[in-house]
């Protein structure tokens, strides 16, 4: 009864360190896809700052699982671990990570943008506002592909 107590507890601590390893997702969407390539039919989309569980990596892929659902991302779109950033304001702070730089260019908020609008009103915001709501579906891309003769990545 011992030894079962003690493997049982064992394999529940393993358990713990291998779920304890996560991600954020620092694209603005993204998706996990039912095979770590592009192009593979997507399960399920992400947002920015949702956190995943890494349950592998292979090359610039990792298999995740996100609410019951397990996938690919490619790294590209996650962070890995936590982000810890530096005042920088007096004493030894240290320049900001590449990681720190892509979380800190998310702030671009609704009163950022009205500010920088302000500062620069001859510019065409609502063309680059048509290309953000712009999209193109995982099957009309498909039938692209095909028609054109292409082969997936």
């Amino acid at each position: 009864m011992r030894i079962t107590t003690i493997i049982t507890a064992l394999l529940l601590w393993a358990g713990l360190l291998h779920a304890a390893e996560t991600a954020r997702v620092v694209t603005r969407e993204n998706a996990i896809r039912q095979e770590c390539r592009f192009f593979s039919p997507v399960k399920a989309k992400v947002k920015y700052n949702d956190q995943l569980a890494i349950l592998s990596r292979a090359g610039d892929w990792r298999k995740v699982s996100f609410r019951g659902v397990t996938g690919c991302i490619h790294k590209s779109a996650v962070t890995e671990g936590s982000v810890k950033l530096s005042s920088g304001l007096g004493g030894k702070g240290r320049g900001a990570s590449s990681d720190e730089v892509s979380l800190a260019g998310k702030g671009f908020n609704p009163q950022v943008e009205a500010s920088y609008k302000n500062r620069h009103p001859g510019l065409n915001y609502a063309g680059v506002d048509a290309i953000e709501h712009y999209g193109v579906s995982d099957e009309a891309l498909q039938t692209f592909m095909m028609k054109g003769g292409l082969t997936a990545p």
